[in-house]
């Protein structure tokens, strides 16, 4: 009888698992490369901005080209780029160089840049259902994974070409240590394999992404809270978590310095100050969007309130289930110290953020992908909280299944690219740059850094797709990115010496961040043979602005 209930056990996490690859694996390369997501690749295929066409025109064609993967380089290579022109440790991208030198000769090349990320977050699936089978049993494991499994923000962030869902797993294997942790002083051993396993995963994680930072800090003022609530004086366990602590900070040491210049860069100033309170209920919007996101972006006014009620009703139902639950698990002493472990993992983690954003002025809620810090550990308690409260009741009936219902269905959603969209939504760009596909175009995109650079990019790789499906000639489709560091006027220099184009008609757009309608000028010259007149009713603004010129050429 144990033998059948561990193998139907096991069939059921096999089951789960392939969910959560399925809904991470399918339509891995329907939603378009964003901004982000083109700095991975760059970097990640060996390369770095100095690499890329810029100040001359260039066949859309061309960007084939740029993203193919460049062999022979080294990891210090990618760390040496990474150190000038990003904000970024080096360890997830150098994992990404390897992975795309394993596959460089197969298959689509963008599906290739997400799969490693979705591979991390079905190995987080595993492993969230270890942490909570040793915490607390084999159903609430079962419980987490089926949870992670089916989170449309876990789902949402192992289709990002973005080093997310490798902490996330890290941050998951640090948590399943901490609570061994946790059970070993419950139970009066040491084990010192645990600690070691517990400090090198953590040093692992800071060189995959700086606010794993902020889950260490988190743990150990996690384990210093239990130690002291539990009263605990045996010098052993101190000085494990001292030297565990101090080997974990000098194992940082080596990067610290470029941590700090990182800190420092230009690209870190973009999120704004807090808006009063609007931390406090975007938080909550976010934990909402772990569990349910049905279409509210770009969709008629109807259906965005309708799908937005939904969603805060069900978020409200969830969060009443989830505290009930909690109340529970609280008040049983077999359950009160593995729970108050991870709710503290999370709780700290929640404080840091607060203290980020009213300390140094940036707002990071208004970005959900940053909450993978503490989705482990809130995945976790959420999963064993609906156990609690759905004991005695049907599976079908139970909260968990509510919530693992909707998830799917949010995930579904977010898979055909109706929620969770792509910042600055390059396939939408690339549908108004290629609304007259008879006509010749050319894309100029104005820069004032590199970010420009690779979200000019994001459009044209969307571009690029838009055309190739509808079998559209790509020749007659040119890129170019000019520098607009000073002022507007350099682009407007850079466009009347070119020469003049091969066709009586071109359409040209124009990018240019930081510019206001009224900012494009009435007339461009391409060259002095081709006048571009701005077509007013052809401008358009998705986070940056882009304008339409119809330009003829002059004939004697």
């Amino acid at each position: 009888m144990i033998k059948q209930k561990l193998y139907l056990h096991y069939q059921i996490l096999l089951g789960v698992i392939l969910l959560g690859a399925l809904l991470r694996f399918w339509n891995l390369d329907f939603k378009p490369l964003w901004m982000d997501e083109v700095i991975t690749a760059i970097f990640s295929l060996g390369k770095n901005y100095k690499d890329l066409p810029l100040d001359r025109v260039f066949p859309l064609i061309s960007l084939t080209e740029i993203f193919t993967y460049q062999p022979g380089k080294s990891c210090h290579d990618i760390a040496l780029n990474l150190i000038s022109q990003s904000t970024h440790p080096p360890l997830f991208f150098c994992t990404m160089y390897t992975w795309l030198g394993w596959l460089q000769h197969t298959g689509n090349w963008i599906a290739k840049l997400r799969f490693l990320p979705a591979l991390f977050g079905v190995a987080t699936v595993f492993v969230i259902y270890w942490v909570n089978r040793i915490a607390f049993s084999w159903q609430t494991g079962l419980a987490a994974a089926a949870c992670m499994a089916v989170s449309p923000f876990a789902v949402y962030l192992s289709q990002e070409a973005r080093h997310y869902t490798l902490p996330m797993l890290l941050i998951s294997l640090a948590l399943l240590f901490l609570v061994q942790i946790q059970k070993d002083i419950f139970l009066q051993r040491v084990r010192v394999w645990v600690w070691c396993s517990w400090a090198i995963v953590n040093s692992v994680s800071l060189y995959v992404h700086y606010f794993c930072i902020l889950a260490l800090v988190a743990q150990i003022a996690t384990l210093v809270s239990l130690l002291i609530w539990q009263k605990v004086r045996r010098l052993r366990i101190w000085f494990l978590l001292t030297l565990s602590t101090t080997g974990i900070i000098v194992s940082f040491l080596p990067w610290l310095m470029v941590m700090l210049h990182h800190s420092k860069r230009s690209e870190t100033t973009w999120l704004e100050a807090p808006q009063h309170i609007a931390p406090f209920y975007q938080t909550i919007i976010n934990w909402i969007l772990m569990v349910i996101a049905f279409p509210v972006e770009q969709q008629p006014i109807l259906t965005a309130i309708v799908c937005a009620v939904f969603m805060l009703f069900c978020g409200v139902w969830v969060g009443t289930q989830a505290i009930k639950g909690l109340k529970q698990l609280l008040n049983q002493p077999d359950t009160q110290l593995p729970t108050l472990t991870l709710l503290s993992f999370s709780v700290w983690v929640i404080l840091e953020f607060f203290a980020i954003i009213y300390l140094t002025q940036k707002d990071i809620t208004v970005v959900p992908r940053y909450n993978f810090v503490y989705y482990p550990g809130f995945c976790a308690i959420l999963a064993v909280s609906l156990v609690e409260r759905g004991r005695g009741k049907k599976l079908i009936k139970s909260p968990l299944a509510v919530v693992l219902f909707i998830g799917v269905v949010s995930c579904i959603f977010s898979n055909f690219n109706l929620v969770f969209q792509k910042p600055f939504q390059p396939e939408l760009v690339a549908r108004n740059f290629n609304q007259e596909p008879s006509v010749p175009l050319m894309v100029v995109v104005g820069y004032s850094d590199y970010q420009d650079v690779a979200l000019g990019l994001s459009f044209g790789l969307a571009l690029q797709q838009l055309q190739t499906k509808n079998q559209i000639q790509l020749a007659q489709t040119n890129l170019a990115f000019f520098d607009k560091k000073l002022n507007f006027q350099k682009v407007i220099d850079k466009l009347a010496q070119l020469p003049p184009p091969q066709s009586a008609r071109l359409n040209l757009w124009v990018v240019a961040s930081g510019l206001r309608r009224r900012d494009f000028p009435q007339k461009l010259n391409i060259s002095s043979q081709a006048t571009c007149n701005k077509d007013d009713k052809q401008y358009y603004r998705i986070g940056i602005p882009y304008q339409l010129y119809r330009c003829d050429l002059a004939t004697d």
